[in-house]
């Protein structure tokens, strides 16, 4: 009996000191002064279309969904995201051994941006060749334009959703 109470209150103890914490959080490490960003419409020097649709898309889903900024109109909004895509190389990573057609395929996406606050002019993040290398193996009858936006821009917005956070 007093082995039982002694294990319970081990437990207990223990379950204690782990709900407590050392005092870190689970939140990401945004900028509080910070509530609203306006993301301009990309370019893109690259001549296959819709990317820079994409991309822009794809950016404003990860700000409204991973940040606690809200998405504004340009004239209202606290800072400014602009952008232009310098780049996608596509590459064969490796073929299917009975045929000569691609089994993975390999996607490089090169960008320049800039997110600056609008009201001190101040300038957040500058990343004047931002690079993102992602792989994929297309589904059956896939095009390239699908497995870069569905894949590749999907994982770059992230990332720049990542750089958006506050140095420690």
């Amino acid at each position: 009996m007093d082995s039982k109470r002694i294990i319970l209150l081990a437990l207990a103890l223990a379950v204690c000191a782990l709900s407590t914490g050392c005092g870190y959080s689970s939140k990401r490490p945004f900028d509080t002064s910070i509530e609203t960003v306006h993301v301009e419409m990309l370019h893109s020097k690259e001549f296959r279309r819709g990317l820079e649709f994409y991309l822009t898309e794809a950016l404003v889903k990860r700000i409204n969904m991973d940040t606690p900024y809200r998405i504004a109109d340009k004239t209202s909004a606290d800072t400014l995201f602009t952008g232009e895509i310098l780049e996608v190389r596509q590459n064969v990573l490796g073929k299917q051994m009975d045929s000569a057609e691609p089994r993975e395929m390999g996607t490089t996406v090169i960008m320049q941006y800039v997110w600056k606050d609008q009201r001190n002019g101040k300038i957040l993040v500058e990343r004047p060749r931002f690079l993102h290398m992602d792989s994929y193996i297309p589904l059956v009858g896939e095009s390239f334009a699908k497995g870069v936006e569905v894949r590749a821009l999907d994982r770059m917005a992230e990332r720049i959703v990542e750089t958006m956070e506050t140095d420690w």
